[in-house]
């Protein structure tokens, strides 16, 4: 059974669905799919494809960027309401980093093709979302 206020919640720390009205992020909480990952366990890889937009719901992951000369970095960590992967909602790129399970973790999980599934039947998200991207560009230019 979906718990849909507590899904909605979970999808409206999202940025990128800031806007969005109620009826939009109740289509995309029919299609969050619940994944459990053990601790030390890959979430995603850098260099693949990828799946959609996690959201994490118990856990701790870290993001790490392995560079050229093979260093690995840690660029970010991730608890209980942090999300990773919103761009591969919108394209098709490669990941830019692994995120691995710091301990064990419970995700939600939309991915690309329910995510343009749903767009096709409302588009009006799109153009919520891009002014929100819009804004989010507008201010990461802002502080270089």
């Amino acid at each position: 059974m979906v718990d849909i206020k507590m899904h909605t919640e979970i999808l409206r720390q999202v940025p990128l669905f800031t806007g969005l009205r109620e009826k939009h992020i109740k289509k995309l909480v029919q299609r969050l799919v619940k994944r459990e990952y053990e601790e030390g366990k890959e979430i995603i890889i850098q260099g693949k494809g990828g799946e959609g937009l996690f959201v994490i719901t118990s856990g701790t992951a870290q993001a790490i960027r392995e560079q050229l000369d093979g260093e690995k970095v840690v660029v970010n960590e991730f608890t209980s309401g942090d999300y990773f992967g919103e761009l591969a909602l919108l394209d098709e790129g490669l990941r830019t980093a692994s995120v691995i399970a710091t301990s064990k973790i419970t995700c939600f999980i939309l991915t690309r093709w329910d995510f343009l599934g749903i767009l096709e039947d409302e588009p009006e998200m799109a153009v919520i979302m891009l002014e929100e991207l819009a804004k989010r560009f507008r201010r990461a230019l802002e502080t270089l």
